[in-house]
């Protein structure tokens, strides 16, 4: 199991100490997308949809769902996220809403999983309140696109 830190010696998962790791500044940047028929796109983006305005809340779910991240996944450290703000955007190349998140902190570990959450929920949101119109709309690309900060330093994908 070398080079996976959640596991110990023995295989066993357990939470990662971070209480040697300095406190540094990280952010991390996570997208996705939606894709969806033209007629749930146009729906969604002349605001039609019976269930309100898709994107507004959609926005509010990842932000809440950057928050919640360490109660939703077992071994995330809960931290002090200091900024959180998703943006989506209509692509009418997709059809589709695209979705990044940026997550920062001040703290020991990184927030990949928080930017990761959001556009997760952001994503999951988007679904539930469009269904009802296009079953077959598609979550994807979900990745990580920046971190910053703490040991690793610097990874950027693009």
């Amino acid at each position: 199991m070398s080079g996976l830190t959640h596991f110990d010696a023995k295989g066993d998962a357990h939470m990662v100490d971070v209480s040697d790791k300095p406190v540094t500044a990280r952010v991390a940047v996570a997208e996705g997308h939606v894709l969806m028929t033209r007629e749930t796109f146009d729906i969604i983006t002349e605001g039609r949809a019976k269930k309100g305005d898709v994107i507004g809340v959609a926005r509010l779910a990842g932000i809440m769902g950057a928050k919640k991240t360490p109660d939703l996944i077992p071994l995330c450290h809960p931290l002090p996220v200091t900024k959180v703000a998703v943006e989506i955007t209509p692509d009418a190349d997709l059809p589709g809403l695209r979705i990044e998140a940026t997550v920062k902190t001040t703290g020991q570990t990184g927030v990949e999983m928080e930017a990761l959450t959001a556009v997760s929920t952001a994503a999951l949101t988007i679904y539930d309140m469009a269904k009802a119109v296009d079953k077959t709309m598609q979550i994807g690309g979900i990745r990580v696109v920046l971190k910053d900060g703490g040991k690793s330093g610097r990874y950027d994908a693009t």
